[in-house]
């Protein structure tokens, strides 16, 4: 049992490690394409944020997507569901597509549960406290929430860069072209920083929420043996006052150290062919445009964050990157590139969780 639960640590780690070289276009390819940093120096100034998101963000991400399954699993299925997680990012990474990282492990983890025990070991969806208002406990959570997420991520992202971007061409408008692009090279480092750091604290909260699934699972074994529990697998969850459910409230220390280097070494080895795709193929920036899209993209991963949502930092920046094209004239949108991205959004959970139900039978012809 010990080392099955070594592997699938290692397995997490590796995934996020993956999920940082292949969503580093998420944070750099804004401040890339608008050639205010260098590919080297942005991919260094993106991992640096995303390792800092350990001292600013909360674990409401990793308690959503560690219930992300909710019936008697075993670590098989978190095994399964991380290996088809790490294939279909580096098979997406080696083609360009920038697909959801947040998306493949959920489906992964959710296909692998649904052949272990069928459709019912899936937290589909659950209610938020009655009476709450949204941001106060009243959020449902589940599954379908996160698919929802696929639509109202990216229109989110999208409204609030085409607010952002008319608010600021309003307020220079009277201002030298020079000294507006002078001014917003300089706020894009803020903005990219910022959105870096929303990355980091969304991304890597989602491997800490499979490990610690994982470390629940290892309790729940050495409970059942009269074993006592050692400090470094102790999970700690607790009723939320503010929803009623049980949350995770503290983890070892160790996993949190792990999933923001992890993701911080991965972002620093980059993604060229999704930066290519992020920074001009779907519209043309300029530094006010890049501050725009990070901007909004940052603040709608630490709306989203702070109501324990996974959603995916890919398809927040898309739809700000579009929203910032769209502020310009609708025809500036490469809608091309934006309809084949959308199909590898769509396909991600499903595909993922195919290729997690086959790994997990694979696994079981020899166990």
């Amino acid at each position: 049992m010990l080392t099955l639960l070594v592997i699938v640590i290692i397995l997490a780690i590796v995934f996020d490690f993956i999920n940082g070289f292949h969503d580093a276009a998420n944070s750099i390819a804004t401040v890339v394409s608008t050639q205010v940093l260098s590919p080297v120096a942005a991919v260094i100034w993106a991992a640096f944020f995303n390792v800092l998101a350990f001292w600013f963000v909360g674990l409401h991400v990793a308690d959503t997507v560690s219930k992300t399954v909710t019936g008697d699993i075993t670590l098989y299925v978190v095994l399964a569901g991380l290996i088809a997680a790490i294939i279909w990012n580096l098979l997406t990474w080696w083609l360009g597509i920038p697909s959801s990282s947040s998306h493949t492990l959920i489906g992964g983890f959710g296909g692998a549960a649904i052949a272990h025990g069928g459709w019912n070991c899936v937290g589909w969806y659950k209610a938020g406290k009655a009476g709450a208002a949204w941001y106060n406990g009243g959020m449902p959570s589940g599954v379908l929430v996160v698919i929802a997420f696929i639509v109202i991520a990216p229109f989110v992202g999208m409204l609030f860069s085409y607010i952002i971007s008319v608010i600021t061409l309003q307020i220079c408008k009277k201002v030298r072209p020079a000294k507006v692009d002078k001014v917003f090279r300089k706020l894009q480092l803020a903005s990219s920083a910022l959105f870096s750091l929303g990355h980091g604290g969304n991304d890597a909260q989602k491997v800490m929420g499979i490990i610690s699934a994982a470390l629940v699972i290892y309790m729940k074994h050495l409970e059942s043996h009269g074993l006592a529990i050692p400090e470094w697998a102790n999970v700690i969850q607790k009723v939320d006052p503010k929803t009623g459910k049980m949350a995770i409230k503290d983890i070892p220390t160790w996993v949190e150290v792990s999933c923001y280097t992890a993701i911080g070494l991965g972002t620093m080895m980059g993604g060229w062919k999704i930066v290519k795709t992020m920074g001009s193929k779907i519209t043309k920036l300029s530094p006010f445009e890049g501050f725009s899209a990070e901007t909004a993209g940052a603040a709608t991963l630490f709306a989203t964050s702070s109501l324990g949502i996974p959603v995916s930092t890919t398809h927040t920046i898309t739809g700000s990157i579009i929203g910032v094209g769209m502020m310009k004239r609708v025809s500036a949108v490469r809608w091309g590139v934006t309809i084949s991205l959308l199909w590898a959004w769509i396909l991600t959970i499903p595909i993922s969780g195919l290729l997690a139900a086959l790994t997990y039978y694979i696994i079981k012809l020899f166990i």
